[in-house]
């Protein structure tokens, strides 16, 4: 009886501890930023341009302004003239938890290449389960042919949670997409030896770009551009400085925002703002040598999802921000900065449902898919 005396006890005692870090970190984050007020005013509608969507996922958009889409489920869609298309030939997905049929992303030079990037959980290589995967493709005739396997995280993992993931290219033609820490924050993030919990840079063709951080590292995965993420499902290239940002998702509180850079430690598990989902702590830490501190962090996690640096002239007061859907609250966020430093947050569409993606089109319109829903335009009123 004694026993379970002292464990009501102790459990008590690190529940409380952890309320007050929850309050404490609430306390920080309002110190360095306004709370979220609505935008009562907000001169852009959301118009449903392509219904009855169960999870959109990843989206990019052809030279002809036709709109390409995944699935998480498996499926991927071409939506032209008001028709939506199934593409056949698209590689088996492991469809459990998390994983699916993740990101899409068009070659800089499309209209000349024609070469598609996709990620999605795969349970190809070793182990049980599944993990990670890039592959290119090409499109003829609504189906996918000249598949080549560019990536493949290892090894699988039949855990459901942190598949990451998302593909961007810079100014420079490198493509850059990142893997999660398949729910082994433990070993995978901070493992130079290990996939997981990384962003990973490669050539158009999948090669290794001879200027990689860790290329000369023993053992080292050396697609690894840099370390110590959690799950990041945002990536964008600022259009301006050229600067590759990401967001993440983190525990309980302490999702983040980073800029990328070559071959630094973000930090996950051994700093962070978050706590576990049962309210204890993991990490007394929030900074540490070596360790890049966020640029900005939510408390509470908002399960930060799509990711756009406006630049486009379709909505000049905007320019600048960061657009970014939250899955949890149901809103499109959108972040004021200066000096990279957040100084204003505004919700947008609150309620509209779980914001999964957010894209600026070649068009300059803004493209939002919502699970459940479909993918809406953002247009004038």
């Amino acid at each position: 009886m004694r026993k379970f005396y002292y464990l009501f006890i102790a459990l008590f005692i690190a529940q409380a501890a952890a309320a007050q870090t929850e309050a404490e970190l609430s306390q920080i984050q309002s110190e360095i930023v306004p709370i979220p007020i609505a935008d009562k005013d907000l001169e852009y509608k959301a118009e449903l341009i392509i219904a009855d969507l169960n999870i959109p996922w990843g989206m990019d958009f052809l030279p002809d302004g036709s709109i390409i889409f995944t699935e998480k489920s498996g499926e991927l869609y071409l939506f032209k003239d008001g028709k939506k298309t199934e593409i056949k030939n698209v590689p088996e997905v492991y469809a459990r938890g998390q994983g699916g049929l993740l990101d899409i992303k068009l070659h800089p030079d499309y209209k000349n290449n024609g070469w598609l990037y996709i990620t999605y959980s795969s349970s190809e290589g070793e182990g049980k389960g599944g993990n990670t995967a890039l592959i290119r493709a090409k499109l003829k005739e609504n189906k996918l042919v000249s598949i080549e396997k560019l990536y493949k995280g290892a090894i699988n993992s039949t855990r459901g949670q942190h598949f990451g993931s998302r593909i961007v290219f810079d100014k420079n033609g490198y493509l850059y997409f990142s893997i999660g820490e398949r729910g082994n924050r433990d070993e995978n993030p901070q493992d130079l030896t290990r996939d997981g919990g990384k962003i990973y840079r490669l050539n158009e063709d999948g090669t290794i770009p001879e200027d990689n951080p860790f290329i000369d590292v023993k053992n080292a995965k050396t697609a690894i551009y840099s370390y110590g993420h959690r799950n990041p499902q945002g990536l964008a290239i600022d259009p301006i400085t050229g600067e590759l940002w990401e967001h993440e998702h983190g525990p309980m509180g302490g999702d983040e925002i980073n800029i990328v850079k070559k071959g630094k430690n973000y930090g996950w598990p051994i700093i962070s703002y978050g706590i576990n989902y049962n309210k204890t702590s993991f990490t007394e830490l929030t900074k540490k040598e070596g360790m890049e501190e966020p640029v900005f962090f939510w408390v509470p996690s908002i399960a930060p999802n799509g990711f756009v640096i406006v630049s486009s002239d379709k909505y000049p007061e905007w320019t600048g921000s960061f657009l970014v859907g939250s899955l949890k609250f149901q809103y499109l966020e959108r972040l004021i900065l200066k000096d990279n430093k957040v100084v204003k947050r505004e919700k947008l569409y609150e309620n509209i449902g779980r914001v999964r993606n957010v894209v600026q089109a070649p068009d300059g319109y803004i493209y939002m898919a919502v699970e459940g829903k479909g993918i809406y335009k953002l247009l004038k009123k």
